[in-house]
């Protein structure tokens, strides 16, 4: 939905505005497909990666390489190799990056990096992604699972597999790849500000099994000591909580814009309004006041591994 008077560029909505936008798994902007089929745009996106497949097909075979050794050079087995040619999987960057060297290609694969970045996603949430790069500060509230910046690919596996109606491996295999790709974020510079307030009962859910929760909690800790990054926990006993109407993420773009995200049943809605974005940040910090501070966070996080 989007309000009179407003434009939409690149998936970035202008003051005012309000899109629902298909989040998936906490943000990856996935949906299950349940909701009918991808819209037009959309499908331009898988148009791209054909489009690569197709090319990094041609530039192979001139090189004279068959699948295999191709696969071997870059690192993936032939039959990732196909999936790639036919536009049934993703690479990433890097992946793209190695096929142009591999092939000789002279950066003519190089070019379709960003382009087929954006293909990871849907259209509609292109721009939102473009929006966490651009990012200097992102402010996360999660009651449901562990935010998909700070998943392992354990626990985003396990998630995906449980998903009804099950997914075919190929696109568990290609939104775990764009989710991994997303924790890129941790390593930028200039590091962006990140702060993360999450449930106990999210930290205590044992999704895929006892290992994948002791793995995650275990990744808690680790990325917690970076110094860009606060993780903080909502114990349950706790009997003041702003955040009671449900997940949302408050982001600052560098020209200081800021944008929220909320979310609902398989649908997320982006809001730029000033005002709301205002009420958002300030509810932030008040659930972030109410939650246990970052060490005491940490070492909350250790007595539940330790009852693992």
């Amino acid at each position: 939905m989007v309000t009179e008077g407003t434009s939409v560029e690149a998936g970035i909505v202008e003051a005012g505005e309000e899109v629902a936008v298909s989040f998936g798994d906490n943000g990856d902007g996935e949906s299950d497909g349940t909701a009918g089929a991808r819209s037009g745009a959309d499908k331009s996106g898988q148009g791209v990666v054909t489009a690569f497949g197709q090319s990094m097909k041609t530039l192979r075979m001139r090189a004279g390489l068959e699948r295999e050794e191709f696969g071997r050079r870059i690192g993936y087995s032939a039959s990732t190799v196909a999936s790639f040619e036919q536009g049934r999987r993703i690479p990433s960057p890097r992946t793209i990056e190695q096929a142009d060297e591999v092939l000789g290609a002279g950066g003519l694969l190089a070019l379709w990096k960003e382009q087929v970045e954006r293909a990871q996603y849907p259209a509609r949430f292109q721009g939102m992604a473009k929006l966490e790069k651009e990012a200097i500060e992102l402010l996360m509230y999660d009651a449901l699972i562990i935010n998909g910046l700070l998943q392992t690919e354990e626990y985003m596996r396990a998630l995906l597999a449980m998903r009804r109606p099950p997914l075919a491996q190929e696109t568990i295999d290609q939104r775990v790849t764009a989710r991994l790709a997303r924790q890129d974020i941790f390593d930028r510079q200039p590091a962006p500000l990140l702060g993360f307030v999450m449930t106990e009962a999210v930290l205590r859910q044992r999704y895929g099994s006892r290992d994948v929760l002791r793995g995650q909690l275990e990744h808690l800790l680790l990325i917690g000591q970076k110094r860009n990054v606060e993780i903080q926990v909502m114990p349950l006993d706790c009997e003041d909580n702003a955040g009671v109407n449900g997940p949302f993420t408050v982001v600052t773009r560098k020209d200081g814009r800021k944008f929220v995200y909320s979310e609902a049943h398989a649908i997320s809605t982006l809001e730029a309004d000033p005002e709301q974005s205002a009420l958002a940040a300030a509810r932030y910090g008040i659930i972030r006041s109410q939650a246990l501070s970052p060490r005491e966070s940490s070492q909350f996080i250790e007595r539940l591994l330790g009852e693992l």
